[in-house]
């Protein structure tokens, strides 16, 4: 068991707020390797825990919630990093519906 790959996951799913279910989806993996720690095979994990840190969680998941989340059920990894430097370098734009 790898304690720190499972702390990893579950500082990403805090950080990002990503229920159960989507944190499998993002990993794509089990609920049983998620909980034994079982990810080293998982270079993703680290590197969204390095492309979302210094930002603030909760501008992070109100950002995540306004389309960047698809790209990550959708395991684009390239692209949800292209939506975070973006992030980083105009921060959250909030528009008005309607």
């Amino acid at each position: 068991m790898n304690p720190v790959s499972s702390t990893a996951a579950s500082v990403l799913q805090q950080r990002l707020a990503l229920t159960d279910e989507e944190l499998l989806q993002v990993l794509d993996e089990s609920p049983l390797t998620v909980i034994t720690g079982e990810l080293d095979h998982k270079p993703e994990l680290p590197i969204l825990l390095t492309l979302t840190e210094d930002i603030d969680e909760s501008v992070l998941q109100r950002w995540l919630r306004r389309g960047p989340i698809d790209l990550l059920l959708e395991r684009d990894f390239g692209a949800f990093e292209d939506e975070v430097a973006d992030l980083r370098e105009r921060g959250l734009i909030l528009r008005k519906r309607g």
